[in-house]
């Protein structure tokens, strides 16, 4: 490893390690070594939002451009963006603090241990934004939108609650298509270029970090929507 690169981790390691240290002080990220921690399944609404509203999870939320969008949007909704990266989760979580968001909360977690986190039919809605794609066929199990990502949804979300899915990567995309051919879904509809399309309305004017990146470079956007057949 160079000089360089060492330097750079130097430098870098405060300031995670700040951010790691605000995290545990904040009360809007739900992480391992807090009461909270796994003690939420089936008492969201009532133990940390304290209201009855619904439920969205933006997953592989990265800095939480969807949570965050959406919760100022919808005040009327709740969202909880979930992703492993503490540094990332940060940045999430201090917009919504100086926002005053009261309806987001962040899980910092691998995303397989969603049912640690909620119960059955907790979960209104889901949004998967731009999570890597894996293209190798090694790491196909770790694709989010394999077999058993998608089964492990499936019994957080409700029977009626949509699965939203974007990415700029084609292959993760037919990917996905072809996957969900194993289930029984309803409602299934998608779009392989969502800026010319009638889903744009959908996208409700948000955009992460990638989807501004790739769509400079004149990458096309793909979405779809479906619902599991209960």
């Amino acid at each position: 490893m160079s000089k360089l690169i060492l330097q750079k981790k130097a430098l870098s390691r405060p300031n995670k390690l700040a951010r790691y240290a605000a995290n545990l002080e904040s009360d809007n990220v739900i992480e391992s070594g807090k009461p909270i921690f796994k003690n939420l399944a089936g008492n969201w609404k009532a133990t940390y939002f304290k209201n009855t509203n619904p439920i969205t999870l933006e997953l592989a939320c990265g800095k939480g451009e969807y949570t965050i969008g959406l919760a100022e949007k919808f005040p009327d909704q709740n969202y909880v963006g979930v992703d492993l990266k503490g540094n990332r989760i940060w940045v999430g979580s201090q917009q919504a603090q100086q926002i005053g968001l009261e309806n987001v909360g962040f899980i910092r977690s691998r995303i397989e241990l969603l049912p640690d986190f909620f119960s059955p039919n907790e979960v209104d809605e889901i949004w998967l934004t731009f999570p890597d794609p894996r293209p190798k066929d090694r790491d196909e199990k770790h694709r989010l939108t394999n077999l058993h990502y998608l089964n492990l949804y499936r019994s957080i979300l409700k029977d009626d609650g949509w699965f939203r899915f974007k990415t700029d990567n084609t292959e993760l995309f037919e990917y996905t298509l072809e996957v969900l051919k194993s289930f029984s879904v309803v409602d299934l509809e998608y779009t392989t270029d969502l800026y010319h399309s009638d889903f744009l309305k959908e996208h409700f004017d948000l955009q992460t970090k990638y989807e501004k990146i790739w769509t400079a470079k004149g990458e096309s956007i793909k979405y779809l929507k479906f619902k599991y057949d209960s």
